[in-house]
């Protein structure tokens, strides 16, 4: 009788990948937000390193943003307590910029603020480690550059030879996490298609990224783990297993579920009204197409044009121009370089007798082809999301999207500049503390 092969399931295969992160590297910390992922990613850690009685301490980088659901605190309070063995935590409350999505008037907020202190929305943590603790933080800090720092912080704290910070991201959950796992410009640790190098010696690490929602739960199930009991109620109250995520209730994936914190934690949307500008109105109007969501209608009399222009009159002038500078960039890029589209969009805008002028090269790594052409008020087709419209930008307004994430944009030139600023300023500091650096007169 013929062996069978034995299926290769993806609890398998992170086993193999925790075998090559356990071996390969010798400073390994995990990113934890207290969600189904990175908390089944850290179980995962733990098990491996009980199962195979290794005499290793792991990192946990908890950024805690102050605002969060009373039992996502209990958890991660949990998980610290019954693993503080082999678990070294780094709890992180520095005011450092996060997006918001609940104002027109403002486009992020600053979680433990020292000047409005009175109004946070909890008690530090006794555990906290706060802006003085990291000599690289600036106050035009975005909450994802602090991350990326905090990455080289660590990795010269611990005098490293090679760090990996685990990031619990699967592909299935977004097409932005799956562009960090498939898009192909970073550079990868031995060629691990799960990997980013972040600089020399350090890189992120996706082992999780293959698993879908389903396999988290199994997971959670047969090896009786622990985790977020708030996923129970999210599952109650009739949240799709797909859109129950924990993460700073502002940013634009949580706006639709931001009234649910009245119903679950009703202590902590109290206080959340007069901590972050704009909340009640988006708790009321987050899932409707007051704040485009769902289908929204264009008001008679009105183009997409027309429309996007009375939204922007009924900003403040600030706002507006910040919007006016994220069109006039993309109208300007659309006509003079072109974004990358697919044979099949390219057919269908062709069929629609819609002017464009198609190239052959893009220094993008990609098979699509650059196409130039004007804005359009709408279209009607399934990648509407791919093609320059007045509609989406009306969408990015209701939305309260300062950044226009909605029309792909991403950092901006003020964002480049302060990331450059940041990496060059400690890059000096790490060079003050390299051995050869202090031998040197």
């Amino acid at each position: 009788m013929a062996a069978t092969t034995r299926q290769v399931n993806v609890y398998d295969l992170i086993q193999e990948r925790l075998k090559i992160i356990f071996g390969e590297f010798d400073n390994i910390y995990i990113s934890f937000s207290g969600g189904k992922d990175s908390g089944v990613l850290l179980n995962l850690c733990i098990d491996y390193i009980r199962k195979h009685n290794l005499k290793t301490r792991i990192g946990v980088f908890h950024m805690d943003y102050e605002i969060q659901y009373k039992m996502t605190v209990e958890y991660i309070e949990r998980t610290f307590k019954e693993n503080r063995d082999i678990l070294d935590v780094y709890r992180v409350c520095v005011p450092f910029r996060v997006t918001t999505c609940t104002s027109m008037y403002e486009s992020y907020w600053r979680p433990w603020d020292e000047s409005k202190k009175e109004a946070w929305v909890r008690p530090m943590p006794a555990d906290a480690m706060t802006l003085h603790d990291f000599p690289f933080y600036d106050t035009r800090m975005w909450d994802y550059d602090f991350q990326t720092e905090f990455s080289r912080w660590f990795h010269g704290r611990q005098q490293a030879k090679r760090t990996c910070c685990l990031v619990g991201i699967r592909t299935q959950e977004s097409y932005n996490r799956w562009r960090t796992i498939y898009r192909g410009v970073q550079e990868l640790y031995k060629n691990y298609k799960w990997s980013t190098k972040i600089d020399d010696g350090i890189y992120n690490l996706y082992p999780l990224f293959d698993w879908k929602t389903t396999d988290i739960w199994v997971a959670n199930g047969k090896f009786r783990w622990d985790y977020n009991r708030l996923y129970d109620l999210y599952y109650q109250a009739g949240v799709s297993l797909d859109r129950q995520r924990v993460a700073s209730p502002f940013i634009s994936e949580a706006i639709e579920s931001l009234a649910l914190y009245k119903v679950i934690d009703p202590n902590t949307w109290g206080r959340m009204i007069g901590r972050v500008n704009g909340v009640n109105f988006t708790g009321i109007y987050g899932s409707t197409q007051a704040m485009g969501r769902q289908k929204i209608r264009l008001p008679e009399g009105h183009t997409w044009k027309s429309f996007m222009e009375f939204l922007l009159s009924t900003l403040p002038e600030r706002t507006q121009r910040k919007y006016l500078a994220k069109l006039n960039t993309s109208i300007k890029f659309w006509k003079e370089k072109g974004g990358c589209l697919s044979d099949e969009v390219i057919r269908k805008l062709k069929e629609r007798n819609i002017p464009i002028l198609v190239g052959e090269d893009t220094n993008y790594k990609t098979e699509k082809k650059p196409v130039r052409m004007d804005y359009l008020d709408d279209i009607d087709i399934a990648e509407f999301k791919e093609i320059p419209t007045y509609k989406r930008m009306c969408i990015c307004i209701l939305r309260n999207d300062h950044t226009c994430k909605y029309m792909g944009f991403s950092l901006t030139k003020e964002e480049t500049e302060m990331k450059n600023s940041a990496l060059k300023r400690y890059g000096n500091i790490m060079d003050a503390h390299r051995p050869e650096a202090r031998s040197n007169p």
